[in-house]
């Protein structure tokens, strides 16, 4: 496939006429009771203007606490075009270049190959061709709160297995994102937490955004994350009066609120507007092709798609004719999303503070046909049927196992099994007794705690946070000399790939008496 160069200097603007705000009024509130959201917001920029904003809902449901365009939202994966940004701004400063072996600024980083560690380019942590399977080693990432550091994620990359061949595909992964941020911290002479300070927030003036650690209090209005329950939305994993520096920063961990989020659009869709905060040069490096991705039946159904990729930071593809820069964002009870139209110099942000990976979807492809494709009259009942009938197919070709069925491991059941477990990567889980019940409980990673279930002959971990979301099977196993094995799959087929339980090989290392 060819590269396709982008350069925003370089493209003329499309015109069309703008869509009545009671359009995007109507679409926002289905959108809104359809899904039975706490909070959201949505803004709309066009040739430099903000021609439309709409916030609804809580920051915590029930709290009273309205949203509004300075409320802060976890932006979760859209922090990847701003840590890509922040590299480009460096690359620009001549302090690294996108060709630099990563070891010329990290000496200690490593891949499970040699010849890969290298021959890993700058480059090539942007755009998700590393040869490492679907979300390897997220598990140190996230669930959050957990112990794993940055340095820990360096030190780990080595043990995780590739499951193809360098730059031969493209596999979404977020480790690398994280040694990126150590890469710009390295050449740029400052935490990566300063960096995007410096070097985004201060020079585009994006004041609501936050980075590293901040206070909660003193900041003010942030949406809390929500899961949907029977009783309805209800906050998991709030914040505390400090909300700490996590280890998934550059992947996942900025702050913003749609105000600052709208800024950030037009930075990208008036290039030449002061300040200029990238090279033409650089612009053209961020939205180039540079990885090719698969054009889903979807794409290919709803946008008459033609072209997938991957830049630095960003996704890239056609939709109906018009060139789409695009990127979602997805944590535990928070979504966002940024899709940006440079022919039309239009661009649209999502922020959500609850279960809204549909509502996102439905959302995004209902604003962004009233720019290329109004004709179609996009309605959210269409959209959403069409994705609901999709999901359903999913689920009939791949159906959840029925484990409700479930009681806990006796306190027999599992004695040959039981003990203290290491995996090279993830470290050290415990398989032990307490209080009748055999417990799984993760060193690093405490949300991963729970009690063994039996569901016929098989066994899963039941988790005591109900937001850990995705159970495993247990599989045991010995090796050839004899010391039991553990490995991990999910219950789910369609659990979040970010719980890569597929990447763990667990060897006990003691007993739980702490004998061999």
């Amino acid at each position: 496939m060819k590269h396709v160069l982008v350069c925003l200097a370089l493209l003329a603007p499309v015109a069309h006429a703008a869509p009545a705000n009671d359009a995007f009024d109507i679409a926002v509130e289905q959108t809104f009771e359809r899904y039975r959201l706490p909070g959201l917001a949505v803004g709309v920029i066009r040739d430099g203007d903000i021609v439309y904003t709409r916030t609804l809902g809580e920051r915590e449901a029930g709290g009273g606490g309205k949203i509004d365009n300075d409320t802060l939202f976890k932006i979760a994966s859209n922090s990847k075009a701003m840590t890509a940004g922040v590299l480009a701004r460096l690359v620009d400063a001549g302090r690294l270049k996108w060709d630099d072996p990563v070891i010329k600024h990290l000496p200690q980083f490593r891949m499970h190959d040699p010849w890969v560690t290298q021959q890993m380019q700058v480059r090539d942590l942007l755009i998700h061709n590393s040869g490492l399977g679907l979300g390897a080693g997220d598990l140190m990432l996230w669930p959050e709160p957990n112990r794993f550091t940055r340095a820990d994620i360096i030190a780990g990359l080595q043990h995780l297995k590739p499951t193809h061949s360098f730059r031969a595909e493209y596999a979404y992964d977020n480790l690398l994102y994280v040694v990126a941020g150590e890469v710009a911290a390295a050449a740029g002479g400052a935490s990566y937490e300063e960096l995007v300070k410096r070097e985004l927030f201060e020079p585009l003036g994006l004041s609501r955004c936050q980075v590293g650690e901040w206070n909660r209090t003193e900041v003010g209005n942030v949406a809390q994350p929500h899961m949907r329950t029977p009783q309805g939305n209800r906050v998991i994993r709030e914040d505390g009066d400090i909300v700490p520096n996590v280890t998934s920063m550059a992947a996942g961990g900025i702050r913003c609120s749609l105000d600052d989020m709208l800024a950030w659009m037009r930075m990208w869709l008036s290039p030449d507007a002061a300040p200029v905060w990238l090279s033409p040069v650089q612009r053209k490096a961020v939205w180039t092709a540079h990885m090719p991705m698969p054009v889903s039946a979807r794409m290919r159904a709803w946008d008459n798609t033609h072209v997938s990729a991957y830049g630095y930071g960003w996704r890239l593809s056609d939709v109906d004719g018009a060139w789409k820069v695009a990127h979602t964002g997805t944590l535990a009870g928070m979504y966002s999303s940024v899709i940006l139209l440079p022919d039309q110099r239009t661009g649209i942000v999502i922020l959500i503070n609850g279960e809204g990976e549909a509502a996102r979807t439905v959302l995004g492809q209902v604003l962004t046909k009233h720019f290329t494709d109004p004709q179609s009259m996009p309605t959210v009942a269409y959209y959403a049927g069409l994705l609901d009938h999709e999901r359903a197919g999913e689920r009939a070709a791949r159906p959840k196992p029925d484990t409700r069925h479930r009681v806990p491991a006796g306190a027999r059941s599992l004695d040959d099994w039981t003990g203290h477990y290491q995996d090279p990567w993830f470290g050290k889980v415990a398989l032990c007794l307490d209080r009748g019940q055999v417990r799984f409980a993760s060193e690093r990673s405490p949300m991963l705690t729970g009690t063994v279930m039996r569901v016929g002959t098989r066994w899963l971990v039941d988790w005591d946070d109900e937001s850990v979301d995705a159970e495993p099977w247990l599989h045991f196993g010995t090796a050839s000399d004899g010391v039991a094995t553990l490995t991990l799959s999910h219950v789910d087929p369609d659990a979040d790939f970010s719980y890569d339980y597929q990447d763990l090989a667990f060897v006990r290392t003691a007993s739980c008496d702490g004998g061999r």
